[in-house]
């Protein structure tokens, strides 16, 4: 079952590899889910550290998230489409991306919002990022979710109900952090920087047979 991580390694830390010496994160199919945060900043430092490593990235994006920042962005660093509509048919002839989801070796999504979680938890898929992660498998493809909020969002009994959920149905939760919140208060909730959230993709891969 997977559990909730909080991995030790941080900016600086090499990223795991495996026996051969290879990343596991080359070669790799990862979607990156990102949803409305500032925090999503950040996940543009993760698409291309990703893309460096040798990755196949896909970025899918909630309408908040594109507040923050633009697909444009996410796509000139992956290199790929950018899926911000549930109804857009962008790599395939299937309006609900069920292709996409089952091609995927890995999926994150970076920054997860309190609202995110609660979908997921609820088993819900009314935008683009829950909607092809209502189509993975989760028993063969690892899917790990980046709490980011506000401490007092963090601390909700909602909130906590939510993640025993998703970790008793198969999620990995990465974070949060504590730490310097953009609401000006320090608290858990800040969501993990990018190197800790590549370290927990490359164990996440070699876990499983691609």
């Amino acid at each position: 079952m997977a559990k909730r991580t909080r991995p030790t390694s941080g900016p600086g830390v090499p990223q795991s590899r495996d026996k051969s010496g290879t990343s596991p994160l080359a070669g790799a199919r990862i979607l990156v889910g990102v949803t409305g945060g500032i925090a999503a900043y950040k996940s543009a430092t993760l698409v291309s550290r990703l893309a460096q490593a040798g990755a196949q990235v896909t970025v899918a994006m909630t309408p908040a998230a594109t507040r923050f920042v633009t697909p444009l962005t996410f796509q000139a660093l992956s290199g790929r489409p950018v899926y911000t509509s549930a109804w857009e048919h962008v790599e395939s002839h299937d309006p609900q991306h069920i292709a996409t989801a089952g091609s995927l070796d890995a999926a994150i999504v970076a920054p997860c919002s309190m609202d995110t979680l609660a979908k997921l938890a609820e088993g819900r898929a009314d935008d683009v990022v829950t909607l092809i992660l209502s189509a993975v498998d989760r028993r063969r493809t690892p899917v790990l979710l980046a709490p980011s909020m506000n401490a007092v969002m963090w601390s909700q009994p909602a909130t906590q109900r939510n993640v025993r959920t998703l970790i008793a149905d198969g999620f990995t939760l990465v974070g949060p952090a504590a730490g310097w919140q953009a609401c000006r208060t320090v608290g858990e909730g800040r969501m993990e920087e990018p190197e800790v959230l590549l370290e927990a993709l490359s164990l996440a891969l070699q876990s499983t047979s691609r």
